[in-house]
């Protein structure tokens, strides 16, 4: 039987590395177009909710556009409680993109916070070209915007997964694997390719075309999602739009998780909503973490050169993220442990409600 398991595990290891859509590669990035002959306006919308310790860190980022053409920057606080409309409003840059800050109350019923700031923050963007989402913890370089506007050519929504902090040992060994995961779930090149019905995006950086926008029935027609960044895509690919996802190199995350505890909760908060809310999903998904990651270090252990030829082709598949970020390039080998963590939050997951900053849903 465990001879089985480990050409089972082989198997699908060879499977995945060379017939799904080169998941694990990293060369998706944003393409090289030329300059538009008119630059189209921009409004860059900013929900924020107990950020005024992360704000001089990323709003300034924005107001520092070199953008050529129409910007500004809409904030919208909701409701915090720690000051982030002031610290805001205090961070206007001398000629940088003109700010916005504002608020909207109270989400309505089957609204969640986020996206019911998000409307409203689109709502006061008035007609423009085209809206930049991004978060509050998120910080551009000086020509973001630019090169994000150049690069989109027809699409109509194109976005960006952030570079995210990789400082401490736990977000060393956690982050790199959940981007690897994202990727493994949403192959990029499956989102890029026509060909394929896969939708996704990256909610930190998401400039999405209005008209595209408002075919798709506007931030409305997602308003209760938790996972937002994946309803959005699916919402523009379905109403007709070209979509696209890549790896971000200008875009990074300032947000720190440093200890297991707060990565458990970034991760658990929403991987059951992932799933569903289905228990049949999240027994296959055990059972399927296990078999494709835990296996085969076991199985290896054990002398079986299948389990073990499974195990190198599973970190090898993990080094153009590892290089990526950094990190040492036998990072993969590790792989097996953290999606076993991985597995522990998504059960954990199924227990608790979702919760942000003193909302659940």
């Amino acid at each position: 039987m465990s001879t089985v398991l480990a050409w089972a595990t082989l198997a699908v290891w060879a499977g995945l590395a060379l017939c799904h859509s080169w998941f694990w590669r990293t060369d998706q990035r944003l393409p090289e177009l030329g300059r538009p002959d008119s630059w189209p306006s921009v409004a860059i919308v900013v929900p924020a909710r107990d950020e005024a310790d992360l704000l001089p860190n990323t709003l300034s980022t924005l107001l520092r556009q070199s953008y050529p053409g129409d910007a500004r920057v809409i904030l919208v606080d909701d409701g915090s409680t720690d000051g982030t409309t002031e610290v805001a409003r205090s961070l206007t840059v001398p000629n940088g993109l003109p700010l916005t800050v504002t608020s909207p109350g109270e989400p309505p019923d089957g609204w969640t916070g986020k996206l019911w700031a998000v409307a409203h923050g689109v709502r006061e963007a008035g007609d423009v070209d085209l809206l930049l989402l991004t978060d509050a913890d998120i910080a551009h370089g000086p020509d973001s915007l630019e090169t994000l506007v150049a690069a989109s050519g027809s699409r109509d929504l194109v976005s960006q997964m952030a570079v995210l902090r990789t400082e401490t040992f736990w977000e060393r060994l956690i982050v790199p694997a959940f981007v690897y995961f994202f990727a493994m779930l949403y192959p990029f090149r499956r989102v890029n390719s026509a060909r394929w019905r896969t939708a996704a995006a990256a909610g930190g950086c998401v400039l999405v075309r209005r008209s595209a926008l408002e075919r798709a029935g506007g931030i409305a027609a997602i308003r209760g999602a938790l996972i937002d960044d994946v309803a959005l895509a699916r919402a523009a690919a379905s109403a007709g739009g070209r979509i696209w996802l890549g790896y971000a190199s200008k875009v990074w995350s300032v947000r720190p998780y440093p200890r297991l505890a707060d990565l458990w909760q970034m991760v658990a908060r929403s991987a059951y909503t992932q799933l569903r809310h289905s228990p049949l999903l999240l027994a296959g998904t055990v059972v399927g973490m296990m078999v494709v990651f835990l296996a085969p270090p076991v199985l290896a252990l054990t002398g079986s050169w299948q389990a073990a030829a499974a195990w190198a082709v599973m970190a090898a598949t993990f080094v153009p993220v590892a290089r990526y970020y950094r990190q040492p390039l036998v990072a993969g080998l590790l792989l097996p442990f953290t999606a076993g963590l991985y597995t522990l939050m998504t059960i954990d997951s199924a227990r608790r409600r979702t919760g942000w900053k003193g909302r659940t849903y």
